[in-house]
């Protein structure tokens, strides 16, 4: 039995909820359980989830009440047999490990990659470096102490013209900052990763297992940004000054170069059924960027786009991650 699980305590909740809407109305009814952002869990009738309009700027308030108060209470006494989660969670606990370590401790197949990588991957920083040990990798300062931010971005500075700064640990590209010499540096106040801005072209490339345990890459993504607008929430989910080309339109040795890179990251961070990776094509090649473990499976999200031009159908991918699943968990 599929249980579609979305919510969660994170910030990227309304991605979770939009990825939830595509994969239900896909699926047709199978159950679904939204995890609120206190915790409780609420069985969703796919009705109620499907009418919720705006999903990306509002709040999802699910019409049923609770029925279990926390995650670990719903995964101890599940309701059905042989669960599969199929999991339309992106950030925090819901991507970060934390509920794939939940799943693993008590045998539960789901979707997506295991614990360990998804902690690996969710943590820039680490990912950066496990993935730069094969493919270049911008210059980077990690700062755990929000506090010697501003200094470290001022040392980045004085040898790059322009910074990249991310939240060392989230996605969705929230609280992504872009910082030139003469530019006021944010206050933050969580860890954060800071970037030389590597001038190129914004490429990303989803790769998927099929089930006969070989990675394929998924057709690229070009990001085109208007000036003076960044890839943020807003032009991800909002359409507001970028523009998504599927398949880019780029020479065949960039594209083929640019999938290499979503592979060896896949394979390097040990990815299993899907991720994404960006990356950004330099004059002098392919720079990795970030992978994401659980990417946003939404109508208008980039791996749904790179499965259509494909050609592979979304059900047929849902369903094959289902059984890729299920063939882990044994």
């Amino acid at each position: 039995m599929i249980i579609v699980l979305f919510g969660g305590p994170s910030d990227e909740r309304h991605v979770s909820v939009a990825s939830a809407q595509n994969i239900v109305r896909t699926l047709g009814n199978p159950l679904a359980w939204f995890w609120a952002p206190e915790g409780a869990v609420h069985d969703v009738a796919p009705a109620d989830l499907l009418a919720h309009q705006r999903p990306f700027e509002l709040d999802y308030i699910p019409s049923r009440p609770a029925i279990f108060p926390d995650i670990e209470q719903a995964l101890d006494t599940l309701p059905v047999d042989d669960p599969v989660f199929l999991l339309a969670l992106h950030g925090g606990p819901g991507e970060d490990g934390t509920l794939q370590r939940m799943l693993e401790e008590r045998g539960i197949p789901f979707t997506g990659s295991g614990s360990v990588t998804s902690a690996n991957a969710f943590d820039k920083g680490r990912a950066t470096k496990i993935v730069g040990q094969r493919t270049p990798v911008a210059e980077s300062r990690i700062v755990h102490d929000p506090a010697q931010v501003a200094d470290a971005a001022r040392e980045l500075l004085e040898r790059y013209e322009r910074i990249v700064m991310k939240p060392l640990a989230g996605g969705s590209s929230r609280g992504l900052f872009f910082i030139g010499r003469n530019d006021p540096i944010p206050e933050v106040q969580i860890p954060y990763i800071l970037e030389q801005f590597i001038t190129g072209r914004e490429l990303t490339i989803g790769v998927i297992d099929r089930g006969d345990g070989k990675p394929f890459a998924l057709p690229v993504i070009e990001i085109e940004v208007d000036p003076n607008r960044a890839f943020d929430y807003d032009g991800k989910y909002l359409g507001h000054g970028t523009r998504e080309i599927c398949p880019a339109i780029i020479p065949d040795e960039m594209r083929e170069a640019a999938q290499k890179v979503a592979l060896i990251a896949h394979e390097s961070l040990g990815c299993v059924g899907y991720s994404r990776t960006d990356v950004v094509a330099a004059a002098d090649g392919i720079y990795y960027l970030e992978t994401n473990t659980l990417p946003g499976l939404t109508a208008r999200s980039l791996v749904p786009q790179q499965l259509a031009a494909a050609g592979i159908d979304f059900r047929t991918f849902l369903e094959e991650q289902v059984g890729v699943a299920s063939g882990n968990s044994t």
